[in-house]
């Protein structure tokens, strides 16, 4: 059994079926469901059930989706520890960042890493912080930037520290207020962010402390949209200040939200235990003097 046939399997797995797998290891539909049945053949057992629309894991399946993760992972680690006896010279940093906050935070640190290592290829992802933990834990890139808290399978180094605002049409009226708390506005409906957005997960835990369950308007991954939805009058959006004070318009009030651990707390996080290479430990630090004191 090889390494690219667990490899195979894995990606089976993360893109939900054999067609898309096929395209995230550069082979053909019929390659990819050929190596999975030679794996079934080798192992005496069936990995999937292809009754559905999708692939499922069967109980053996999981088994040896579990270990298959761990060994590439092992052979990840393997080939960043090489790569860091070139000296930074070459290699690869596998991130992933969450489209909220990113242009401000990280985009600039590009440039930067960029000018300092020219020879070390970036490769970056961009999802919801949810789904980008669990990409992180599958071995699917080496660091992401998330929101605290996190679980104890990770790893982090607290990068930066923004209060939310809420975000309120002009007509509203609480808008002239200088602070505002998620009870405040029960009675009005929230704008909040595709599923997968941490910040909802946070917001949700603040209403069900205050007692109740907001209506919602609308969701979407887009800030100007969220912003043009909230001057519209359909309801209030929530976005660390450092965000929503760059997207000023001139129907939208921003009100600092008088909140307990509604903070957009951002950090840099990686598997707890895992090797964290060269490249992924300057980029730490990079980020750590660029931005832990902002």
């Amino acid at each position: 059994m090889h390494l690219r046939t667990l490899r195979t399997l894995v990606e089976v797995v993360r893109q939900g079926g054999f067609s898309a797998a096929a395209k995230a290891v550069f082979a053909t539909q019929p390659t990819v469901s050929k190596a999975i049945q030679q794996m079934e053949d080798e192992l005496g057992v069936t990995l999937f059930d292809r009754a559905g629309h999708r692939p499922v894991l069967t109980a053996a399946g999981e088994i040896v989706y579990r270990r298959a993760l761990a060994m590439l992972n092992e052979r990840d680690d393997m080939l960043r520890e090489i790569d860091d006896l070139r000296g930074l010279r070459r290699g690869q940093l596998r991130l992933g960042l969450p489209p909220l906050g990113s242009a401000e935070l990280f985009a600039p640190l590009f440039t930067a890493y960029r000018q300092r290592y020219p020879g070390v290829e970036i490769r970056l992802i961009e999802h919801g912080a949810k789904r980008l933990e669990d990409i992180l834990l599958a071995g699917g890139v080496e660091m992401i930037a998330t929101l605290l808290p996190l679980a104890d399978d990770f790893e982090f180094e607290p990068i930066r520290r923004e209060p939310l605002m809420a975000l309120l049409p002009a007509q509203h009226p609480l808008a002239g207020r200088a602070r505002v708390s998620i009870a405040d506005l029960r009675d009005t409906p929230f704008i909040l962010f595709e599923e997968g957005f941490a910040l909802n997960a946070m917001l949700a835990t603040a209403c069900q402390r205050a007692g109740f369950t907001p209506v919602e308007a609308g969701r979407s991954g887009q800030i100007t949209f969220i912003v043009a939805l909230v001057a519209s009058g359909l309801g209030c959006a929530f976005m660390p200040r450092l965000i929503a004070e760059q997207r000023p318009h001139p129907d939208v009030r921003l009100v600092p939200l008088d909140e307990a651990e509604t903070h957009w707390h951002v950090a840099l996080a990686w598997r707890r235990g895992g090797y964290l290479s060269d490249a992924a430990r300057a980029w730490l630090k990079l980020a750590h003097g660029t931005l832990k004191g902002a």
